[in-house]
């Protein structure tokens, strides 16, 4: 399914290495993507990872960075470049408190080919 997104809209952008698959490459086409749906990128969180943590996707660290992030901008969405589970949805929007306590995800697999998290 995927979110609708107002032309001008901002937001933070949160893009994963997951291993050795760091590549410069995934981040430019997620920012593209984004750009190309009418978002404004306010700011780029990036980080690498293992393996997904089972709460939030990132580490408990990088949520605390998403959440001062979106509070410092004043956005109210948060594009991811993988799929979230519901909880993991669930609890970032509550790490984060946004002010219309939603969040937004831009799934960038169904766009450009990705490697599968392990």
């Amino acid at each position: 399914m995927f979110d609708r997104y107002d032309a001008g809209e901002q937001a933070v952008l949160v893009h994963i290495w997951f291993s050795q698959d760091k590549e410069l490459e995934d981040l430019q086409k997620f920012e593209t993507l984004v750009s190309s749906a009418g978002v404004d990128a306010l700011q780029v969180i990036t980080g690498s990872r293992k393996a997904p943590h089972p709460k939030y996707f990132v580490g408990e660290g990088k949520a605390v960075e998403i959440a001062d992030a979106v509070k410092a901008s004043g956005t109210s969405a948060v594009l991811f470049d993988h799929a979230l589970s519901p909880a993991q949805e669930r609890n970032l929007e509550q790490a984060v408190r946004m002010s219309r306590n939603r969040s937004h995800r831009l799934n960038s697999r169904y766009f450009c080919p990705a490697r599968p998290h392990p």
